[in-house]
């Protein structure tokens, strides 16, 4: 299984050491990079994905939750915070765990295995060299096998995606970053936080969109790049 790439949000020095240390001696984390304020985070996060965040409440500039509540399709959080009067806001927002300053290894360990553990491992493919030309998703209480070739967009509903072919529209409960793990990259591309799109469905395009089956998706400011580069 790929690591689990992490960023941390936190101002006090220390605590990102202690963060930094901890994150170290975990071996299926990485860490991508530390911020000191949620505005510099918000600037990475334009052009980068994570799996997890570790986010501190008191920030200057743009507090925790104030930063969190703008997320349109978060990855994993977990707090870090000195104060615990903020845990059922922060579960609320669907937070993995919650940890109180000054934080032990023991339960650091506890929060990032139960990221973990909640991670979509992909099938072993050693059995066959041929690739897959579908997926299987949980759509309400069914797996349902989407062919690749009939999907023209997929959208993030918050905790949700909405995966968009011709025929129908299938909700299911997983993010964006997990279903682009999915995909074929020769075949699809994220142009947007909320939107993956199928090369092969793209009817026309500008700077600022693209038209899929007469369908117009914004393309993000940090993502323009990617149809150029095709």
């Amino acid at each position: 299984m790929s690591k689990i790439k992490c960023i941390i949000i936190e101002d006090e020095p220390l605590a990102t050491k202690v963060l930094s240390d901890y994150i170290s001696q975990v071996p299926f984390l990485e860490l991508q990079a530390s911020f000191k304020d949620a505005i510099l985070a918000t600037d990475y996060l334009r052009h980068h994905t994570t799996d997890l965040i570790f986010l501190d409440i008191h920030l200057p500039k743009l507090k925790g939750i104030a930063f969190l509540k703008t997320l349109g399709d978060p990855p994993a959080v977990i707090i870090t915070s000195a104060y615990h009067q903020y845990a059922v806001e922060g579960f609320n927002l669907n937070v993995t765990d919650y940890l109180l300053k000054p934080i032990e290894f023991e339960r650091f360990l506890m929060a990032v295995t139960k990221v973990k553990s909640t991670q979509m491992v992909r099938p072993a493919s050693h059995e066959s060299e041929v690739p897959k030309d579908f997926i299987f998703l949980n759509v309400q209480k069914k797996k349902v096998k989407i062919v690749f070739a009939e999907i023209l967009f997929i959208e993030s509903q918050r905790e949700y995606i909405k995966v968009v072919t011709p025929k129908n529209e299938y909700i299911s409960k997983m993010s964006t970053h997990e279903i682009e793990e999915l995909l074929p990259t020769h075949l699809f591309k994220r142009i947007h936080r909320s939107y993956i799109i199928s090369i092969n469905q793209i009817d026309s395009y500008t700077a600022e969109m693209v038209e899929v089956k007469g369908v117009s998706i914004p393309i993000g400011r940090g993502y323009r790049d990617v149809l150029e580069n095709l």
